[in-house]
Order: structure tokens, then sequence, then C-alpha cells
């Protein structure tokens, strides 16, 4: 037996190797797709290996192209190559149709193509890089036309991502595996030298199937222990990671220390056991608690709270109208005391902050726990603040008031601390002043977020930590003023309810029950001598009431604005047929108007003027003011755009299954055909017109062809029903009565004396009107009996009025 290694299979032929929609290993092959020349300039341009270093260990042939260079070095799969190639190929060639004008030379792919499709394509990469402070590893400028180059970058990506599987889901993981083999490739491409062995660098991983099993198998396994774990979702979800856990681990640059290239298995990011090493959530962790409830809505319930205090302070003076006590300074002054529970919710949210979310904190993570507690101590600083503030506030007026007993005005020194307290104070609420502006200026905040400035994330880090998903998607000006204008009017009409109707009226009983002297209770007193607890026992369901009705004012006000909004845009117009053939009218109309082809509006729109009457004409098509449509005839070429988008629109639903074929035969308009002089609208539309025209030609065969005509056109669709049938008839008995018999031409006599007539407005003196309801149940019987089978039949599919 000889010793000698088998030689390498030779590669299939070309015509033999599959493929799914373009053969592109066979140019030569007869295919109506490579008969573009773009696919096939895409094609060419992918086999311009040149002078590339020669993977090793590997048999090369010369049909071979860049992506097979690229599966030799890396180790791809063939079907994932295949694939891949069709994929860039159809791309490429797409895009380069759509240029305008087209390429001097079509037969070659065309630079600004590629390279637009290489920034559309490696988008998010680059964003990733930027937001992670690293170089991008695609070496190559906007002004160089290194066509081998961009397809090497485009190709690589498009094979990690066909070969990811589920990895897919963690696009900045995919992000990760290109930066690393970009850059080896880039090594490759720069005849490096590697320095342990002094041969031409290689790829870290490399082999056959290298990539499925050196890189997407460990993540991939991780994935699916995770999932394990998590039970069918009945495990907490701070007990296991999920696929956007997985995926924010590569959103910061311990990704490039642990993980480290070629991938490091002992890297904690592949721990899913209960030890301490594992990596855990890194962006949010749902905790199942009822103080989520607090937590999420914060601020709402730091609105309430804040009221419900002030309101108390302000009604205890039993002034009619709050502005009243108001101008008092001592009421001013108490008043203040709202920033100390301010500050006290500030210190509970940091609070449910640490202990809902601490499952975040671990060693990689510590700036985290950090941040928590620093909250927490913040908070407790400015109670402390706030306190001596406000001690000396008082400390100065008791002193002014021990000085003068009679003076009740406060001195200049006295209101200098309240300066000072409102200072202060601004200082507190400049964050909230902050996140109003940002509300107000969306742009503003959405530059922020976007920016990857390290003062700027430094500045913001205390707020939230910074998200690579999600950045810069704030509303607009206008969404955010309605929305604001919202909430202004639920809370000012909820605050002035509460005011009047609960918290006021709960001022005089109260002070009555607590000058109440030597008061026996049942219970345990635990103020002695004080009817406290009474005066508490009788707030506390005004207190439950005022901090739920909330729900009933948004309910009714959201009921109304969602009643506006879909009054404005017609949501639910539409309830029954009638409605539809009233609208249908005003959407062929809009069809028109709308959907013009670019040149039309360049031309026709171009100046104020025209584009002011253009507003006016669609506020009118769309609220159903002014002409509901312009008369479309079979003959003009916006009348087929129609059919053919009505159409398009008919047979997708067909297809999604909202409609039988039934409905479809019902609701298609069809094409132009048999003469028709009108535009032939859907079955639907036409139900029963066809039919009262024929009554009202009974009902007024006295009156004059004028008046006959002018109550039918008064409906459009009676008036295309009319014409239709009369053109259908007249072409339908000239085609099916043989042409050479007397019967024809006594058919053909007979249209030819009608047409005259209507032509004269003399048709209802020359026919009896009354035979025409006789005549439409004749049309119906010839119907049903040429719908008969074809044995039936006459032979030679020609009739004469005998088998009539």
């Amino acid at each position: 037996m000889s010793n000698r290694r088998p030689p390498p299979p030779a590669p299939a032929r070309p015509e033999s190797q599959p493929y799914n929609i373009i053969p592109i290993q066979n140019l030569l092959a007869d295919h109506p797709s490579l008969r573009y020349p773009e696919v096939r300039a895409a094609a060419a341009a992918l086999r311009t290996v040149g002078n590339l270093r020669k993977p090793p260990y590997a048999q090369w042939h010369h049909s071979m192209d860049l992506l097979d260079w690229l599966a030799l070095l890396f180790g791809f799969q063939k079907d994932n190559v295949r694939n891949q190639r069709e994929h860039l190929v159809l791309h490429l060639a797409n895009a380069q149709m759509r240029l305008t004008p087209p390429p001097d030379n079509i037969d070659t792919l065309d630079a600004g193509v590629l390279r637009r499709f290489r920034r559309k394509l490696l988008k998010n990469y680059t964003k990733w890089c930027d937001y992670l402070n690293r170089k991008s590893n695609i070496w190559i400028s906007d002004r160089s036309a290194d066509l081998r180059r961009e397809l090497l970058y485009v190709s690589l990506f498009l094979l990690i991502w066909g070969e990811s599987a589920n990895l897919r889901f963690m696009p900045e993981c995919i992000c990760f595996i290109f930066h690393n083999m970009c850059y080896e490739l880039n090594r490759i491409l720069e005849d490096y030298i590697d320095e342990n062995t002094g041969l031409p660098v290689m790829p870290s991983i490399s082999g056959e199937n290298a990539f499925l099993n050196g890189v997407v198998k460990p993540i991939y396994e991780t994935v699916r222990r995770e999932v394990d774990r998590s039970f069918n979702g009945a495990a907490p979800h701070s007990a296991w990671r999920n696929y956007d856990d997985l995926n924010e681990y590569f959103w910061s640059k311990r990704c490039f220390d642990r993980l480290k290239w070629p991938i490091d298995l002992g890297s904690n990011f592949f721990v899913t056991s209960g030890s301490k090493k594992k990596v855990g959530k890194t962006g949010f962790v749902e905790q199942r608690s009822f103080w989520n409830i607090i937590r999420s809505f914060d601020r709402l319930w730091v609105i309430l709270i804040l009221f419900l205090q002030a309101g108390i302070i302000v009604a205890w003076e039993e002034k009619e109208y709050p502005w009243n006590a108001l101008k008092s300074r001592d009421v001013q002054v108490r008043v203040l005391t709202v920033f100390f529970t301010w500050s006290g919710l500030r210190f509970l949210q940091s609070l449910l902050d640490a202990g809902t979310q601490y499952n975040l904190v671990s060693r990689e993570t510590l700036v985290l726990g950090v941040r928590m507690i620093l909250k927490s101590v913040v908070a407790v600083c400015w109670m402390i603040v706030f306190a001596v503030f406000y001690g000396k506030i008082w400390s100065q007026r008791n002193s002014d008031l021990r000085r003068s007993p009679r003076d009740l005005s406060w001195s200049s020194e006295a209101n200098k601390k309240v300066v000072t307290f409102l200072e202060v104070a601004l200082v507190f609420v400049s964050p909230e002043i902050l996140a109003l502006v940002l509300l107000i200026l969306p742009w503003v905040r959405n530059f922020l977020e976007n920016t990857n400035w390290k003062i700027l994330r430094m500045l913001t880090w205390w707020f939230q930590s910074s998200s690579f998903i999600g950045r810069g998607l704030r509303e607009g000006l206008v969404d955010n003023i309605k929305y604001t204008l919202f909430w202004v009017v639920v809370l000012a009409t909820k605050f002035g309810f509460s005011y009047f109707m609960q918290i006021k009226p709960m001022v005089k009983p109260s002070k009555q029950l607590l000058k109440l002297k030597d008061v026996n209770y049942e219970w345990h007193e635990f103020f002695d001598h004080s009817n406290r607890l009474s005066v508490g026992l009788l707030w506390l369901p005004v207190v439950l009431i005022y901090l739920m009705d909330l729900q009933i004012w948004y309910a009714i006000y959201s009921s109304f604005v969602g009643a506006g909004v879909g009054l404005f845009q017609h949501l639910g117009e539409i309830r029954n047929i009638q409605q539809l053939r009233l609208r249908f009218q005003f959407f062929a109309s809009a069809i028109q108007f709308n959907l013009m082809p670019e040149e039309q509006l360049l031309n026709a729109r171009g100046t104020f003027k025209s584009k002011f009457k253009d507003a006016i004409h669609r506020l009118k098509l769309r609220y159903g003011f002014g002409q509901p449509y312009k008369k479309l005839e079979s003959n003009q070429v916006e009348a087929n755009k129609f059919a053919l988008i009505w159409n398009e629109i008919i047979l997708i639903f067909r297809e999604e299954d909202i409609i039988s074929d039934k409905e479809l035969e019902l609701m298609e308009l069809p094409q132009n055909s048999w003469n028709v002089r009108v535009i032939r609208w859907p079955s639907f539309l036409l139900c029963n017109e066809l039919l009262l025209a024929l009554s009202q030609a009974k009902e007024l065969v006295d009156a004059p062809d004028k008046w006959l005509w002018y109550k039918i056109c008064k409906n459009e669709y009676r008036r295309c029903a009319v014409i239709e049938a009369y053109d259908s008839v007249k072409h339908l008995l000239l085609e099916i009565i043989e042409t050479t018999t007397e019967e024809h031409s006594i058919i053909t006599v007979l249209f030819q004396e009608i047409d005259h007539s209507l032509q004269i407005e003399k048709f209802t003196k020359t026919f009896n009107m009354t035979a025409l309801p006789n005549f439409h149940a004749k049309l119906i019987k010839l119907l049903e009996l040429l719908h008969k089978p074809k044995q039936d039949r006459p032979t030679g599919g020609r009739y004469s009025t005998g088998s009539i």
C-alpha cells in the first residue's frame, strides 16, 4: 500500500455547483439574470484576487474569488460562502441599476456604489468604534478607490454575519468579532511579519470550519446554557442573561480586556453557574416588587406629595383663594418646607434604586455601586443643608420678634436668609431645570446623547449610565409641547379639584378636632393630651383618594384627546359599505394627487403658490371638502395607475388571507377592455346601480334625455355603471353573433341608431323606455347561456340569433 497522501479533490465544475438565485460561478450560463451587465460586473469584481498572498495549507484554484480567499484564511463554511456571494452580488447589482444617470462603463462595478454600500453595511460598526473610542479597522480613506479592499471588508462582514447563527441577535458582538478579524485581515494585506515565527502573519483562527468552532460555538453554547437556566422564563430576571444582557457586555472596553482575541474560553463571560466570577446584568435588571410602582413613576409621586404638603399649609390659613394666603411671608416660608420633603423623597428614591438594581453591581461594575451610595449620601447632605439654612431663617425671625414684639413685619436680615435659602434651593432643583430645558429643546439632548465626548459622559454619568442603543431617540419639539400641555391640563384640573374639594374642606374640622380637650379614647393614646391620631385617621381616606383620583382625570382627558386624534385621522370612519363607497372616491383622487412621478412634481409644483394650492387641495381630500374626485375615464393614464395600485393592494390582502377569493373578485378593479369608455369600478361599488338607473328610466318615461341623464349622472358610480353596461353589451353581441349573418347586420344598425339618438338627445322619444327591464332580464338569460359548459354551446364558438 502506498503511503502517499491522495491528491485533494478537484473542485466541482461551475455548471454543476448549486445556487439559489444567480449561477455566479458560471457567467457563461444561459440564465436571465446574467444578461444584466450589472450582475456580470459585480461578479467579475469579486474575481479580482490579483497578487493577494495565497493561503497556505490549501489548494488554490483559478476559479476562486475573494470570498473563497477569505474562507480559506479564516475557516468559513463553503455553503456560507456561496450564499453570501449571491447576497453581495445582488446588493451591488441592484444598487448600480438604480444609478441615475448610469455609469459610462456599465460592465465595471462603480466605485461609488461599493463605497456607499460599505458605509451603510458597516454603519453600526463605525458608531460602535466611536462609542468605545476605538480606532476603526477599516483602513481605507473615502477618497481612495481601492475596490478590492472595499470588497474584502464587506465580504468579511457578510461571511461573519452569515455564519453567526443566533449571534445575529447580538449586533455589537458581531462588531467585536469583525473588529478583530478585520485587524488580522489588514495585517495580512499589509504583509506583516510574525515576530515569533519570522513568517508572514496568519489569522489566529484558521482551518476547516475554524470560525464556527472557535468563535461562534463558544458564545452560542453560553447563550444556550443561559436559556436553560431561565427555566422557560420562570426563573427571576436577575438569575440569567438574555440576548440583550449578553450583547450589552460589548458596550464597554472590558470586552477587549477580558474576552481578548483569539477568544479566551477562560473568561468570566462564559461562566454561567452561580460563581461570583460570572458576568451579571450590565444595563437593567428587573426585581419583581411592589416598590417598582413608586420607582418607575417617581416624578409623579414627588409632584403629588409636594402639592399635598403645600396645599395643606396654604389651606390652613382658611383664605378664600390660595394666592390670598401666599401674600403672607410666614406662609411663604412654611411652604419652603417642601424642599425637606423633596430631599427626603430623593433619598427614598436612591434607596429604591439600590434595592432594585443591586444585581448590576459586580467586580467589573463597581462604579454603579459607588454611584448608588453617592446618591444616598448626597440626598442626606441636602436634607442637612436645608435644615441648617431653614433653621437660620426662623432663628433670625425669632430674634427680631424678641427685639420688637409688636413689629410683625419681616426684617431685611430675615429676608436675606430667605433669599439665601432660595439660592440653595435653586442649586438643588438645577437638574430638574436642565431636564425641562432638554425637554423643550430635544435636539440639544439628542446631540448630547449622540456625542461621545468624555467630558459630556462624565456630566451625564450621575443621572444615567451610558447606553449604545437608544441614543438620540427623543420626540420632536411639537410632540413634546403636545405632551406637556396634556399633562399641564390634567395636573391643573386635578390639583384645582383636590385643593377646593378635598384639602380645603378638611381644614376647619381638623382645627376643631385639635381644639377639643379632655377626650377619653378607648384605644391607646400615642400622643398624650392630643387628638393628632384622630386627625390623621380623618385625613387618611382623603389622602388615599387624593393619590388615586389622578387616574380618573387622566382617563377623562385621554378619552377626549383620543377621540380628537381619531376624528382628525379618520380612524374607524369606514364602518359599512356606504361609508366605503363614499370614501373610495376621495381615495382614488388622493392617489392621483399624491402618487405622481417626480418629474411632474418638479415641473408643476415648484412655486410657493402651487405648493399652497396643493396643501389646500390635500386638506380638502383628507377631510372630505370640495369636489371629491376627478372623473376618471378608461383611456387616461391616471386611471391605469390607480388600477395597478389598487389591484396590488387587494392582491396583498388576499396573500395575507385578509379577504377571500370571492371578495377579491368583488374588490378587484378590472383592466380596460371591450372599448369601455369609463373606468371599470370594482363590483362592490356598482351594486344595484344599474337597477336603480333602470327604475329611473322607467319612472321618467316622458322626461327629456337631458333630465334623465342629469338624474343618472348625479351619482358617479351610476353613470359609470350605465356606460359600462351599454359598451359591454354592444361589444358582446357583436362578438358572439356571426359576422356573415343578417342578424349581425341588424344588431349593428340597431346600435348605430341608438348612438345617433343619444347624440341628438332623442333616445327617450325614439325607443320604448318601459322595455328596458325586459331587455335586462333577457340579457341575464343570455349570460347564463354563455356560462354553460362548452359541450352545450354551438360549435364554432359563435351564435346565431336563433340559438340565442
